[in-house]
């Protein structure tokens, strides 16, 4: 019967700089993942407010788009927002037919 232990061992090594090692290699291990889980860009949301002034609308007009499905909203609690990357792509689309 074979019995296959891994094992590894330390020379010169005290248990101090042991200890660092291995909090050093879980840091690094914590920023690969942070890094994974990071979107690639931070996306700007508006308000309704902001986003009616930036199309030169009304609450009420930037209201029944969101209903047709023109221009899509988020849900945060009780307010709403708008994604700044989607409506300039809805505005850049909307020129090409």
């Amino acid at each position: 019967m074979v019995v296959n232990n891994s094992i590894t061992q330390l020379h010169n090594c005290t248990p101090e700089q042991l200890t660092e090692q291995i909090l050093q290699g879980v840091q690094n291990k914590l920023n690969e993942f942070k890094k994974e889980l990071e979107p690639n860009s931070k996306e700007t949301y508006l308000t309704r407010l902001q986003t009616a002034k930036m199309l030169s609308i009304s609450l009420t007009t930037l209201n029944d788009w969101s209903n047709k499905g023109l221009c899509k909203s988020y849900k945060y609690g009780n307010r709403t927002y708008y994604k700044l990357s989607e409506i300039e792509t809805n505005l850049n689309n909307s020129n090409t037919l």
